[in-house]
């Protein structure tokens, strides 16, 4: 298993995951979704690094974990705000385009990326945004301007979140350090929901829902934390962004959802700048 396959595995739990938080956070609120979301995730995870026996960390280690997951909590409230006020094409687009930064990032600490894999970078990342831009999903579309500006916060914000995750794996257990993620996350977007008053408990009948997206995000986001310890980690963030185009191919094969011609030939794209980079 490598940087890529775990972010496709990254991308499948997001798409679903996405799915369900466009769905939700109309209804119930960005921090009453969002919090719900990560406890959740933070317990199966918490539950899951006691049963395996894992580890400690050293300090620094520990460091980039708690950075990681507190960039985390702040990047899921504006991915989860941009979703609630703008459509999935201006939103998935704009979040999609992180990979650039990561890669950018790994190149600048020292990291060989060759010409044709930048290539291919840009062009699953041009083609995951082409997908999202000819979807037909038009809601919430008065409100491009601040979805544009928060989904831009929460491209930068994973990218950054993701890097500094990736670092944390190297100095111990790999599962405490995404345990450790995960707390600092709940602990930030509960400190900031009580600054703003907000609220975060949600109605009984949205907990379940809730608490399969904080599963599918806690097993993302671990995904791509542990490509920290395979070659090319910045490439499973890449594979990771697919995760729009895994939601349509979805809602396709098991909603019955219409597809453009052109839609596929974007699909086609993405999947074959996936395929190079894995050769």
């Amino acid at each position: 298993m490598g940087a890529l396959t775990l972010g496709l595995i990254a991308a499948f739990c997001w798409g679903v995951h996405d799915t369900l938080v466009r769905y939700i956070s109309q209804r119930v609120g960005v921090f009453q979704s969002l919090f719900p979301v990560l406890v959740s995730g933070c317990i199966a995870t918490t539950i899951l690094a006691g049963a395996l026996g894992a580890g400690g960390l050293a300090t620094d280690a520990a460091v980039y974990a708690v950075l990681s997951g507190v960039i985390f909590g702040l990047t899921g409230a504006a991915f989860y705000k941009a979703l609630a006020i703008g459509p999935v094409r201006v939103v998935a687009p704009i979040v999609a385009s992180f990979p650039i930064l990561s890669v950018g990032w790994a190149v600048m600490n020292g990291q060989t990326v060759t010409a044709f894999q930048w290539v291919a970078v840009l062009i699953v990342v041009t083609g995951c945004g082409f997908v999202a831009a000819t979807s037909k999903d038009d809601t919430g579309a008065g409100a491009q301007p601040a979805a544009i500006l928060w989904s831009a916060l929460a491209a930068i914000g994973f990218a950054v979140s993701f890097a500094v995750g990736q670092l944390s794996v190297d100095g111990g257990s790999e599962m405490t350090a995404i345990a450790v993620a995960r707390v600092a996350a709940v602990c930030v977007v509960g400190v900031a929901a009580l600054i703003l008053r907000q609220p975060v408990i949600p109605a009984k009948s949205a907990l379940s829902v809730l608490a399969i997206m904080g599963v599918l995000d806690a097993t993302a986001i671990g995904a791509v934390m542990l490509a920290g310890s395979f070659a090319y980690p910045a490439f499973a963030s890449v594979a990771a962004s697919t995760f729009g185009v895994l939601t349509i191919i979805l809602a396709a094969v098991f909603l019955r959802e219409a597809v453009a011609r052109i839609q596929w030939l974007g699909i086609a794209v993405v999947f074959m700048g996936i395929g190079y980079l894995a050769v």
